[in-house]
């Protein structure tokens, strides 16, 4: 499913939240909001823009993780992968 890079959380929606935030935010660095190698949005600030559990975006990230389009980097954030999953 594409998601716009803009898109709200639609809690009554099918999809659950952390996918559709996974979705957002693939959207995002597909468009360019954050350059590869380089990192993105902390999870705080992803909680406060989109009004979710802290939880909820890290199940997020590691989703996105497990498609290889971010990584962690412990004590410094989630970064951009340099090579666009397979």
């Amino acid at each position: 499913m594409d998601y716009d890079p803009d898109a709200a959380i639609d809690y009554e929606g099918p999809v659950t939240p952390y996918r559709q935030l996974a979705g957002i935010l693939r959207a995002r660095i597909a468009r360019g909001d954050w350059a590869p190698g380089r990192v993105m949005a902390s999870e705080a600030a992803l909680v406060q823009q989109y009004g979710l559990a802290r939880s909820t975006v890290r199940r997020s990230i590691a989703l996105l993780v497990e498609e290889g389009v971010v990584f962690v980097v412990p004590q410094r954030g989630t970064y951009v992968a340099t090579e666009p999953p397979a």
